[in-house]
């Protein structure tokens, strides 16, 4: 891929709210799932109605639509997959997600206006398989998240120029191969293979002797046990040079489980990175340091690079525990903006005197504005803000630095949440 090329941004959409941040914030795509044939069912997911919006939101807005279809199916559903193919088909969606190749041959039949593109959940680790995929009419391949960076550049050296190579650069890893993984069937009764993962990995483990079943043996020094099966989160960030000159057409973000919070900020901050890189490209460009700080403001895991570079380090996985870092809480949305005045959607408890910091759409850095007066939607002043969902109007005597369109977001450091009157 030429290195001033501009890279697919595609982000996660859980439901319509995901999907409506990730627009707002810079996708060029989403992802998302229907009521079956995905890998994920804790999102509430799109059915056709929904999926029929989400389809026309985004197009209206230059933005494509991917329908997950990468579970395997079994004999039982397969009478059920001509309709869901033909119904992603008459849509408009843009491109099919599939990992089998039977789902492939029936998406060629019932969904001929679609492009195919093959999961990650299939493996694809060389040439060989992304050409033979090629020929079997897939247009995209989603590269398995073992390859590093100089398998990539291998796999585009070989491949026709019009296959496309798509590549995780941010979220959560899954500590088994390309994501199939029987963990979760065997210790929760949950296929994760079906979009039912219950996240084993990130139990914590003791060892149990045959013979000592009451007494329970730490597998590493410490305490607390350790967490031997769980990965870090990937962040790619730093490195969109080296993705684009091995030949990532598109950057994929992990998340169709999380919050509209961590898609927006996610999106902003890949979005600002890339276009920067772009406007002034550099072998050695790094974002600044305001797009790196987004990176620790969202709920993640430690992070590493996956496979990127070679086999992942002993630091590739986190053993001290098993739960997201979370040190910002999202405050409220906006809904509206004047020179000195905010109304907003409630999402947290908040009090006058309150300074938040901004997220905006377009790839900006954040500001901060203070909270002089609050007022409900009856007008009253108010002291505190306790009603999750409640629309209040911020008063800030201040200018306000910056434009604050719909959709923005108000954020709070929770440190600064801890240390501030409560009352």
């Amino acid at each position: 891929m030429d290195q001033l090329a501009r890279p697919e941004l595609l982000c996660p959409a859980g439901d319509m709210e995901r999907l409506k941040a990730a627009v707002l914030y810079g996708a060029d795509a989403v992802y998302l799932g229907g009521t079956e044939f995905g890998m994920r069912s804790a999102p509430a997911n799109f059915n056709a109605a929904q999926l029929e919006e989400a389809v026309s939101f985004c197009h209206s807005r230059g933005v494509q639509v991917h329908l997950t279809c990468n579970t395997l199916p079994r004999n039982d559903e397969l009478p059920r997959l001509p309709d869901f193919l033909a119904t992603a088909d008459s849509l408009g969606v843009d491109a099919l997600i599939i990992a089998d190749l039977g789902v492939l041959q029936a998406a060629k039949q019932y969904a001929p206006h679609v492009d195919i593109h093959m999961s990650t959940q299939a493996g694809t680790v060389n040439y060989a398989t992304a050409n033979a995929l090629y020929d079997l009419g897939v247009k995209r391949v989603v590269l398995a998240r073992e390859v590093s960076l100089q398998e990539i550049a291998e796999i585009r050296a070989k491949t026709p120029a019009d296959l496309e190579l798509e590549a995780f650069v941010h979220g959560a890893m899954c500590m088994s191969f390309s994501g199939r993984c029987l963990l979760p069937t065997y210790l929760a009764d949950r296929d994760a293979n079906r979009g039912e993962c219950a996240q084993p990995c990130r139990w914590q483990y003791h060892l149990v002797e045959q013979r000592r079943p009451d007494q329970q043996f730490e597998i590493t020094e410490g305490e607390n046990g350790t967490y031997i099966l769980n990965s870090q989160d990937m962040c790619m960030i730093d490195h969109i040079p080296e993705l684009l000159a091995a030949g990532v057409d598109s950057f994929k973000i992990e998340g169709r489980a999380k919050s509209a919070f961590y898609v927006a900020a996610v999106t902003n901050a890949y979005r600002a990175a890339i276009d920067a890189y772009r406007a002034n490209p550099s072998p050695d460009y790094r974002p600044a340091d305001w797009i790196r700080a987004e990176m620790g403001k969202i709920s993640y895991r430690d992070y590493c690079t996956g496979f990127y570079f070679g086999p992942p380090s002993e630091d590739a996985h986190m053993y001290y525990e098993g739960i997201y870092i979370r040190n910002w809480n999202v405050m409220a949305d906006v809904q509206s903006s004047t020179d000195h005045t905010i109304t907003v959607n409630q999402r947290n408890r908040f009090f006058e005197g309150d300074t938040f910091e901004v997220l905006t759409p377009g790839g900006h850095p954040p500001f901060t504005v203070r909270a002089d007066e609050l007022y409900n939607a009856a007008g009253e002043r108010i002291t505190v803000a306790p009603n999750p969902m409640a629309t209040i109007r911020i008063v800030c005597q201040d200018e306000l630095p910056g434009p604050v369109p719909e959709g923005s977001i108000l954020r709070m450091p929770v440190e600064a949440e801890q240390n501030r009157p409560q009352s």
